[in-house]
């Protein structure tokens, strides 16, 4: 009796290294938004249907491979077109802040990333640190050099304290609607948009109001 052809499967086929190496990486994303970094790399593994010992061959500890989740999910998503956007002075200062805030939002204001960053949060992980620190340092400084300018201040000095805390609370509140959404599940304007240029414009327009206090 012969075997119709529609009846024969047809063999698996093999995944190369490099598009197993970042299968593994964005299961593993998905496990730690999920699970936290207490996930244990054996039930990745499972979830995976791969042997322990072959994940290991990719990444030979759990700290590679967080590291990895990290360069995945924060690194790969900084677009160095925000600096160029804030630091166009041909533009006006309110219209560049909502341009880079869009495009902060659609890449990073996700379900796999809010959660990463909230469980490396909590357990104390530095890469969170790590993350903030080139936000302040790439991002939040060159925006509060362009408040000085829109401000009318021609100061030299480093930006200060006072003035990163300031951009803080706006870029904060901002993220504040991704955790309220991503996190606690809770009800949230779909018009984020709207949500997010109105509270620039109301950044800016206090902003010349306390500039003599920064």
């Amino acid at each position: 009796m012969s075997t119709k052809e529609s009846d024969v499967k047809a063999p698996r086929k093999r995944l190369s290294a490099e598009n197993r190496e970042q299968k593994i990486l964005e299961e593993a994303i998905k496990f730690f938004a999920g699970k936290g970094f207490s996930g244990q790399p054996r039930k990745l593994a499972s979830r995976l249907g791969i042997s322990q010992p072959l994940l290991y061959r990719y990444f030979p500890t759990k700290r590679d491979l967080i590291e990895n989740v990290f360069e995945e999910v924060y690194m790969n998503r900084v677009n160095p077109e925000w600096l160029t956007t804030i630091k166009n002075r041909e533009r006006s200062l309110e219209d560049r802040l909502i341009e880079f805030y869009r495009s902060y939002a659609e890449a990073t204001y996700r379900y796999e990333w809010i959660r990463v960053y909230m469980f490396s949060a909590l357990m104390g992980e530095e890469l969170n640190r790590r993350y903030i620190n080139l936000v302040e340092k790439e991002l939040l400084t060159p925006i509060c050099l362009e408040l000085r300018a829109y401000c009318g201040l021609t100061r030299d000095e480093p930006v200060s304290q006072a003035e990163l805390d300031h951009i803080w609370v706006l870029h904060g509140g901002l993220f504040y609607y991704a955790i309220r959404k991503h996190i606690y599940h809770g009800p949230v304007s779909e018009d984020f948009s709207t949500v997010m240029s109105s509270a620039v414009t109301a950044m800016l327009r206090g902003t010349k109001v306390i500039s003599g206090k920064l």
